[in-house]
C-alpha cells in the first residue's frame, strides 16, 4: 500500500495549506508564499536525493556481503 492511499491526519499541515483560502492574499503575499513553497520543494527533493542514495549505497554494502 502506497503512502498516498492512506488517510492523511486531520492536523497534517499540507492538507491544512492545501484548503487554505488565497482570496484574502494579495499578489506580494502570493509571491511571498510561491518563493516559500518552492524553497520548500527543494529541501524537499535535496532530502529524497539524499535518502535514494543511502538506500542505495546500504543495498549494495549488503548485496556485496
Amino acid at each position: 500500500m502506497d503512502d498516498d492511499d492512506l488517510p492523511r491526519r486531520r492536523d497534517d499541515v499540507l492538507t491544512a495549506l492545501a484548503k487554505q483560502s488565497l482570496d484574502p492574499l494579495s499578489v506580494a503575499e502570493l509571491d511571498d508564499r510561491l518563493a516559500v513553497l518552492e524553497a520548500e520543494i527543494a529541501r524537499t527533493k535535496a532530502h529524497k536525493a539524499a535518502a535514494g542514495s543511502f538506500k542505495a549505497n546500504a543495498e549494495a554494502l549488503f548485496r556485496k556481503g
